[in-house]
């Protein structure tokens, strides 16, 4: 499993998707810098990210069902600190 990133935001997300997706992969980056004078921009940082992350919980799963399961994992943390979040989510390869 990798983490790239370690800030508080980022060390959050992936506690919330460990636990509730057990992932084989994850692989976080937190982008906020390319966005700097775009909306939702955070000086502070971790305001927007592009994850990776490979999951048996994925399946069987469409690509929207898998943002689904995602979104519900990381639950208030997309409402109330992360603006955007780019997402590969993929089952594991046989």
């Amino acid at each position: 499993m990798t983490d790239i990133e370690q800030g508080p935001v980022a060390g959050e997300m992936r506690r919330r998707l460990e636990a509730a997706l057990h992932p084989t992969i994850l692989a976080l980056r937190d982008d906020s810098e390319q966005h700097r004078g775009h909306g939702g921009y955070n000086p502070a940082g971790e305001s927007h990210f592009s994850l990776t992350i490979e999951s048996a919980a994925f399946i069987g799963k469409s690509r929207v069902e898998r943002q689904r399961l995602v979104h519900a994992a990381l639950g208030d943390l997309l409402k109330e600190r992360v603006h955007a979040l780019s997402i590969t989510a993929r089952e594991p390869q046989t």
